[in-house]
């Protein structure tokens, strides 16, 4: 009898150790938690924020729009050889006219207004482009310090290196929001 129990007890935890495995895989393939490593989203965000990201966002949930905020994949290797994730906003859509003048960021002839950057009017200029289809541009928040689709380095960017769209911010606990489509 003794022997009964002891076995149930270990296929009772195996049983349960397997479910929390199976959640922790689930829930890894739709959302990943991150640490902001740079000043080129703020006032959005600050260095050392928790955010959260949906990896199927665009996949399963909807496609990029807009104002939202996302996560990229860059070509650019960090000091141990990885690759760079850039977070930036998504300003220009394929098939969008994008320009900058003055400072300014102008969609489809019209002047976008923009209540998240940190200065309006100082992010130079960027010659009138046509999106491609298939591709984003993309400008973080803090337009003086942001490395985004005005440079060479970064340039407009492959839907296909779209990690994910930033949903929530979880730490620190006094700036916990979430992430919605921002009302142009």
């Amino acid at each position: 009898m003794e022997k009964i129990r002891k076995t149930n007890g270990v296929l009772e935890f195996a049983k349960e150790f397997l479910i929390a495995f199976i959640i922790v895989i689930i829930i890894t393939l739709f959302i990943k938690p991150m640490i902001i490593k740079q000043s080129s989203m703020e006032p959005t965000f600050v260095e050392n924020e928790y955010i959260i990201v949906s990896r199927q966002a665009y996949t399963l949930f909807g496609t990029e729009e807009r104002g939202d905020i996302a996560i990229f994949r860059t070509n650019l290797y960090d000091e141990n050889g990885k690759e760079k994730k850039l977070i930036k906003r998504i300003i220009g859509l394929p098939g969008d006219t994008v320009e900058i003048s003055g400072g300014y960021v102008y969609v489809n002839d019209v002047l976008l207004k923009e209540p998240y950057v940190m200065a309006l009017g100082k992010s130079g200029s960027y010659e009138k482009t046509v999106i491609p289809e298939g591709y984003y541009f993309l400008l973080g928040d803090n337009r003086e310090v942001s490395l985004d689709s005005r440079s060479d380095a970064i340039g407009l960017v492959p839907e296909d290196r779209i990690y994910g769209r930033v949903v929530a911010r979880l730490f620190p606990l006094k700036r916990m929001t979430t992430f919605k489509k921002v009302e142009y």
